[in-house]
């Protein structure tokens, strides 16, 4: 297992981490402060959390009412 962790190229791995953190806090800040979202907001928090980068892209694109 170790092995493993050692051999992972962490400076290829590292932005994406940083924007998938910054995408997510982004996210839950925004649907913590919106009260009307495009469907249940229970769904929009399972989908920025569970679904990585994509998930927050998805709230901001199809689940904010505006």
């Amino acid at each position: 297992m170790l092995e493993v962790i050692e051999s992972i190229n962490w400076s290829l791995l590292a932005p994406f981490i940083v924007i998938q953190c910054i995408l997510m806090v982004i996210g839950l800040v925004d649907w913590a402060k919106n009260k009307h979202t495009n469907g249940p907001r229970w769904m929009w928090l399972f989908i920025i959390i569970f679904l990585n980068i994509i998930g927050p892209i998805l709230y901001f694109i199809f689940g904010r009412r505006q």
